[in-house]
């Protein structure tokens, strides 16, 4: 498995991230699901509106429109069976979570 739930020392944080969303699985470095119950989630994501909020210390994502402007090519799957990681978006920035989903440098294989 590329992602731990443990702090890694040499792996990249998935949380605090620009992301960009492909249309395809196969061009993703990560497959994500959103989960609906906060308890069953690996990561706590608090969708920011601008790349200056993006901060490394807490769990604050960017969806950018550009491919090139992303940290990490997210895919969105329909099961969560077939995520690396599970996503559940909070409404307030303070309750994100940071620390929880981190990807090797290569990202998913």
């Amino acid at each position: 498995m590329i992602f731990v739930l443990i702090s890694f020392v040499f792996g990249t944080p998935l949380f605090s991230q620009k992301v960009f969303t492909t249309a395809y699985a196969s061009q993703a470095e990560i497959l994500l699901y959103e989960t609906k119950q906060k308890s069953e989630a690996d990561i706590l994501i608090y969708k920011v509106d601008y790349a200056s909020q993006v901060n490394p210390a807490e769990g604050l994502w960017l969806d950018v429109e550009y491919k090139s402007q992303a940290d990490w090519l997210v895919f969105w799957t329909k099961y969560r069976s077939q995520a690396d990681c599970i996503v559940y978006f909070v409404d307030y920035r303070s309750q994100a979570k940071q620390n929880i989903c981190y990807l090797n440098d290569k990202g998913r294989k």
